[in-house]
């Protein structure tokens, strides 16, 4: 009953910290910034990298990419931490990091609750709890995207191998596949329902492709 309760309490901690940390929509931040003006006002209103790419340039973008991409791993790496320091699987402490940072960043407390899909702080979730997927989604991705020009179907696309990744190389190394899996398809719908506009666009055809002229 205690090690039930520690749990639960745990978790709990590790759930709000990881929202919280999630909830720093680096995307807004930057632009009020370097521009005084609120990203999402502008371009698709997407707080994300690619808006602000879009909109500001590069170097804002980099920016951006590396915020997005950071607070996972401190996420996870700090929900891991949290675990272990009381005897609990490290494991568990990533699950529910991982998940409630991603929420943070989808809809940040901070911001209204309207940030950005979720793609770079997945990524980041991902290389920390399982690098060897990250690597395989970004071989595979990182050319596919620079062929089609289509962030938004690239990142789709993702979302689909992820959990096929994830269950062979949970068998291959022994870890818990069904944990594993379902971890990775509850990412996956987050991703896919942050998406759901340009689901839309694309089947209109009509979706933006990065290089054209806006």
């Amino acid at each position: 009953m205690q090690l039930t309760a520690d749990f639960l309490g745990m978790s709990a901690l590790v759930a709000i910290i990881s929202y919280l940390i999630g909830s720093v929509s680096f995307a807004v931040i930057i632009s009020r910034t370097f521009e005084k003006e609120d990203i999402r006002n502008f371009g698709s209103g997407n707080a994300g990298m690619t808006n602000i790419l879009r909109n500001y340039g590069k170097k804002l973008a980099v920016l951006t990419a590396v915020g997005d991409f950071g607070k996972a791993l401190v996420a996870v790496a700090l929900g891991r931490l949290l675990y272990q320091m009381a005897g609990i699987t490290q494991s568990d402490g990533g699950y529910i990091a991982g998940l409630c940072v991603i929420l943070g960043h989808l809809y940040p407390v901070f911001f209204k609750f309207k940030g950005g899909k979720g793609v770079l702080t997945s990524l980041g979730v991902i290389l920390i709890l399982n690098p060897w997927v990250f690597l395989m989604l970004v071989v595979l991705l990182l050319p596919f995207v620079l062929i089609v020009k289509i962030v938004s179907l690239t990142v789709l696309i993702g979302y689909i191998l992820f959990p096929i990744f994830t269950y062979f190389v949970s068998r291959a190394q022994g870890a818990p596949v069904v944990s594993n899996v379902i971890f990775a398809l509850m990412i996956s719908a987050m991703g896919a329902y942050a998406h759901r506009e340009n689901i839309q666009r694309l089947r209109n055809g009509t979706e933006y492709r990065f290089g054209e002229k806006k």
